[in-house]
């Protein structure tokens, strides 16, 4: 039988620095360049050599590929998924030391001379020597590290199962990568007769709160949508406040009630949904002046369990109706007492009603230019693309203000959970006897992975079609943002996150613990995945 390469301890360590050592933070070139590297690597493998065509690049945009390896036995149809993601996110907290940041062990001889200026928690985490440092090295190269390791087995020692393992771009941004992979996955599930048993990602076990020591596995992601909205009221001059109404104003009493409003909360399994923030508020006027500023837009975040984009809009819209009451009983009061002219009351439409509207009164050849006119804009990200586009509309349709216009803006990560199928209680039951029993170690069960993950593109509900509300209220819908809910509806399988610990994702302390990264998870995975056999 052939050597493996990653079969031990000290060869996954070697592959994991190696991957560590390939910059890929996400939106540059060595993101673009990763995963060519990787299929150059994986291309080392005699059967992928012999089977080239197993291994498939997937564009995901702006120079990126998403990687899918398929190992195929002629002994059964049953399959794993192997998920993970190459990108992390970038390295300005290291300041004079970035290049360190990809050269785990100098970064952590490094931080051991100068543990001093560091927490209590890290320095003893230093001293143990238990921990190395890097960036990128728990957020997930380890989890892809682990993945390539139970690929190789499978091929050298002809595993009777099958094996997809997919790795992919942005995960850290917009999950562009996992996006565009999905299509691909269910193709190759269809042409190749798989039969998909269980998604299994590799994302790390995340503290839950400061301090937490204890091990996680999950059995699910939760979910996260950003309802938005641009607040078009009218402008006037700063000495005549009350000629007009500025967006600022408008958007106080939307933004007071959707702040930690707990209409939104959900409790499942004991578990609980953060409340809702605002992400982002911003006036759309360019250059200081004494003109008011009539537009301003907002970004709230909002996760969800069991809810849809269907269920977040309709409770959205019954807050923003009535802040939008609030706002005009507040304003009508501050007319009266001044004995102004109103300029009217504000109404709230949602961004299908503002297209339609659009589309009937300038014609569908205008709205498709202006909405272009905005996508030309490169120095725009999706979110404010979503805004401009908006605003575009409405400085066509300015007869409409005072207004809010309620729209959705990317991100997209719908919930996921298996928690309550059968074949992931068997195995959360088998792997937790398993590391009782080899390494005495507790495994915690989360039912829904806290830190938002690309496993909420898979296994989407196929009876639930609440996404076509997300669809038309999303402005750059089909052009910049796309979600293939059609083909994650056939991915029907359950989900699970099994990872080493670590420490402190997307901090200059990022650090991953070696005896749970290299000797630990890999047992529990190769004993996992011979439990399909």
């Amino acid at each position: 039988m052939k050597k493996l390469q990653w079969g031990d301890e000290e060869g996954l360590k070697a592959l994991l620095l190696e991957l560590v050592s390939w910059d890929s933070l996400t939106g540059t070139e060595g993101e673009q360049q990763f995963s060519l590297r990787l299929q150059e690597k994986m291309q080392t493998l005699h059967y992928f050599q012999e089977n080239p065509n197993l291994l498939q690049l997937t564009g995901a945009g702006k120079g990126r590929f998403s990687l899918s390896a398929l190992y195929k036995t002629n002994q059964t149809a049953k399959t794993i998924v192997l998920i993970s993601h190459y990108d992390t996110v970038h390295v300005e907290e290291y300041g004079d030391n970035k290049d360190l940041a990809f050269q785990p062990n100098k970064l952590t001889s490094y931080f051991t001379e100068q543990k001093t200026r560091f927490s209590k928690e890290v320095q003893g985490d230093i001293e143990s020597n238990d921990y190395l440092f890097g960036r990128g090295i728990m957020d997930m190269k380890i989890g892809l590290a682990l993945h390539l390791q139970l690929l190789e087995k499978a091929t050298v020692e002809k595993w009777p199962i099958n094996i997809l393992l997919v790795t992919v771009p942005d995960e850290e941004v917009n999950s562009a990568g996992m996006r565009a992979v999905i299509p691909t996955i269910a193709m190759l599930q269809e042409h190749h007769e798989l039969d998909i048993e269980l998604f299994l990602n590799g994302e790390p076990s995340f503290s839950q709160y400061p301090g937490d020591e204890n091990y996680y596995l999950y059995t699910g992601s939760i979910g996260k949508i950003m309802p938005s909205a641009l607040f078009y009221g009218q402008e006037t001059h700063a000495g005549e406040p009350l000629s007009g109404m500025t967006g600022q104003f408008i958007a106080s009493f939307l933004t007071r009630k959707m702040e930690w409003n707990d209409v939104f909360s959900e409790e499942v399994l004991q578990e609980r949904t953060p409340l809702p923030v605002t992400l982002s508020q911003i006036d759309l006027k360019e250059q200081y002046s004494t003109q008011t500023v009539s537009r301003t837009a907002a970004l709230y975040n909002v996760f969800m369990m069991e809810q849809n984009a269907e269920d977040v809009m309709k409770k959205y819209r019954k807050i923003a109706d009535e802040a939008a009451a609030e706002c005009n009983e507040t304003y009508e009061r501050i007319i009266q007492r001044e004995q102004a002219v109103s300029i009217g009351k504000v109404r709230v439409i949602d961004f299908a009603e503002l297209l339609t509207y659009a589309n009937d009164s300038l014609g569908s050849e205008k709205v498709d230019q202006l909405i272009e006119s905005v996508l030309k804009q490169s120095d725009y990200d999706i979110r404010e693309k979503s805004i401009r586009i908006v605003d575009a509309l409405m400085l066509q349709c300015q007869h409409l203000a005072p207004a809010m216009v309620l729209f959705f803006a990317p991100p997209y990560y719908p919930a996921v959970n298996s928690s309550d199928n059968a074949l992931i209680k068997e195995k959360l039951a088998f792997l937790q006897s398993e590391a009782t029993e080899q390494f005495d170690l507790r495994m915690n069960q989360v039912h829904y992975f806290n830190g938002i993950s690309d496993s909420s593109y898979v296994n989407y509900d196929e009876h639930d079609y609440g996404w076509q509300n997300y669809v038309k209220n999303t402005p750059v819908w089909g052009t910049e943002y796309n979600i293939p809910f059609s083909a994650m509806q056939q991915l029907q399988a359950p989900v699970m996150n099994v990872g080493p610990f670590g420490k402190d994702a997307h901090k200059v302390t990022e650090r991953l613990h070696m005896r749970s990264a290299l000797i630990e998870t890999p047992w529990l995975l190769e004993k996992l995945m011979r439990s399909f056999f």
